[in-house]
């Protein structure tokens, strides 16, 4: 539910209601009883709560091999992994 802001027209005092969008705009004022305009506002900032994204979660490609090499962090070259890929065991042979 979002929080609200009132000014009332006849004392100047400001406040917050925190009321949900149905509900009907404040139209009295707490302090003087005189009637309320409602303020626009900026509202609050986003806020995640809980564990949440991060935004090294889903880093690019180049990114990654770019971090990789200012850390001195070497990665299997292409040759070696289509090597492991391609090597096929050798068949049993049966012993008869």
């Amino acid at each position: 539910m979002p929080t609200y802001e009132y000014k009332c027209t006849k004392c100047g005092y400001e406040f917050e209601e925190f009321q949900s969008i149905t509900d009907p705009p404040e139209s009295t004022c707490p302090k003087c009883k005189g009637k309320t305009k409602r303020i626009i506002s900026g509202g609050s900032g986003f806020l995640l709560k809980g564990q949440g994204f991060y935004s090294t979660d889903y880093r690019s490609d180049s990114y990654k091999k770019s971090e990789k090499k200012e850390r001195g962090e070497t990665t299997p070259s292409k040759k070696a992994e289509d090597k492991k890929d391609t090597a096929k065991p050798e068949p049993k042979k049966d012993d008869k």
